[in-house]
């Protein structure tokens, strides 16, 4: 029997017919999907492995689910680390719509397929039909799925053409790709996604103060004649007692910092943690310990007459609030003495929060009638601007960047409390740095770093070190032979 005559089995019309049918029953029983097409930028140069990619365009089109009782059985597996949900999913999209919708879209963002053996003919080809690797999002489920093959021949060849895609799709696994569509309910899959960071930032900055001391017969200057070698570790130096000890003179104190200069380990400086006081006579000085030897320190002294209230020197200094907000350590100023005489001068540094914990006198000053101001002139910053979604962070210091997955701003019940700043980010490029500026690309917003926590925000699998602790006590024949060796 002859094919029906009033057909002729393959014309144009007929396949316009059957694609506009099929585009129909497609608008009424599909469902909406969002289709993300995946941007390749770098790939392995040895085997073409996938390095970077990212998902920020979308486009929603409808599908019909082959799948009318569910995800695919049998889709779900046990493994050592618990049970792995790979639920999978089958769907029909139109030839027609897909290469009218999508694919023109497509002709300047897969560059990136070009890497690797892909002929030009070839690489046409995957512009014109959905690509294994490109992303859906299954709004039913609330999930996004991976392509992991393309069937463009199923129904095969009806009027001499195909008219469909059957796309099956597996539950995406998240490899830190950037995803950043703008439209919520798709980025929020995969905000809680990957290896995530979290940094807690300094909100509002506060200025730290100092108070000082004056007194006569103190310690002036501290003068390095050798810096002597080989020390390992920090020497201790040791002032000797200055005339009158009991009737409330005071020793001076003073730490040595060290440095390393072509592999030789010496002393760089001494700060004045005190100046003493009741001094007549420059003290002696010894440098002992820390495995080295050879330095040599002098020293001069103020004024030795504690009745000559105009010569009296800075013999301490000490921190009244160590301040918050500090991306590097602050210079340090001390007020004149008022008429003749000679400033001091101090130095500060700052701990992991940004706070100053540290401050030593350089040089304690001559002249001074009252106790001086000690004010900090550095970066004390105030956080500004709210940083957005997937924006790429920088680190001023480090040069670390990150991708923004979380801002957060927690402001207490209590009027006591300390308002927390925390950022959550991930794809980091290395590790950002307690005390550094961090700014947005995109939002511009500044903040300082107080802390820095390296260990993943959420991810299950960030515990290895914990796993192979517990595996020690396990008997396991592939560290070594319990029973002993022959």
């Amino acid at each position: 029997m002859s094919l029906n005559p009033f057909f002729l089995q393959g014309s144009s019309n007929e396949q316009f017919l059957v694609q506009d049918l099929i585009n129909e029953q497609l608008k009424i029983y599909g469902v909406d999907i969002y289709y993300l097409p995946r941007k390749i930028f770098k790939t392995d140069n040895i085997i073409r492995e996938i390095q970077s990619s990212k998902f920020d365009d979308v486009f929603m089109m409808e599908a019909y689910i082959n799948n009318y009782d569910g995800y695919a059985p049998d889709s779900d597996i046990m493994t050592k680390f618990g049970l792995r949900l790979k639920n999978e999913v089958t769907l029909t999209i139109s030839r027609e719509r897909y290469e009218e919708f999508v694919a023109p879209f497509l002709e300047g963002i897969s560059s990136g397929i070009r890497e690797g053996r892909i002929t030009e003919y070839d690489f046409a080809d995957l512009i014109t039909r959905p690509k294994e690797g490109d992303l859906i999002y299954f709004p039913l489920g609330e999930r996004l799925f991976e392509i992991k093959r393309v069937e463009s021949e199923k129904p095969f060849y009806q009027l001499g053409k195909n008219y469909v895609y059957e796309l099956s799709c597996e539950l995406y696994e998240y490899e830190n790709e950037l995803i950043d569509t703008n439209i919520e309910q798709v980025d929020n899959t995969v905000e809680d996604e990957g290896y995530i960071t979290s940094l807690v930032l300094v909100g509002t900055a506060i200025t730290a103060t100092a108070s000082a001391t004056i007194a006569s017969g103190s310690i002036n200057k501290l003068f390095l004649n050798d810096d002597g070698a080989g020390y390992t570790s920090i020497p201790t130096v040791t002032f000797s007692d200055p005339p009158d000890v009991s009737g409330g003179d005071v020793r001076a104190t003073a730490v040595a910092i060290t440095t390393s200069k072509g592999n030789i380990q010496s002393i760089q400086r001494l700060e004045i943690t005190n100046g003493g006081s009741g001094y007549i006579k420059p003290p002696s000085i010894t440098i002992v310990g820390g495995g080295g030897s050879g330095a040599a320190v002098t020293c001069s002294i103020g004024t030795t007459d504690p009745f000559r209230t105009t010569e009296f020197s800075v013999n301490s200094v000490s921190i009244t609030n160590g301040g918050r907000g500090y991306g590097s350590a602050p210079n340090v100023t001390i007020s004149a003495p008022i008429g003749i005489g000679t400033s001091a001068t101090a130095i500060a540094t700052i701990d992991n929060t940004g706070s100053i914990d540290t401050l030593r006198i350089t040089q304690g000053g001559f002249g001074y009638t009252s106790p001086p101001t000690i004010q900090f002139t550095g970066f004390a910053t105030v956080g500004v601007g709210t940083f957005q979604y997937n924006e790429e962070v920088i680190g001023q210091t480090s040069g670390t960047t990150g991708r923004v997955r979380d801002f957060r701003v927690d402001i207490p019940s209590s009027g006591n409390a300390v308002t927390t700043t925390n950022l959550r980010v991930s794809l980091n490029t290395g590790k950002f740095i307690a005390g550094e500026i961090i700014v947005g690309s995109s939002s511009l917003a500044k903040y300082v770093v107080q802390s820095y926590n390296t260990d993943s925000y959420d991810n299950p699998y960030d515990i290895n070190e914990g796993i192979e602790l517990e595996a020690d006590n396990i008997l396991d024949f592939t560290e070594s032979n319990p029973f002993g060796n022959y």
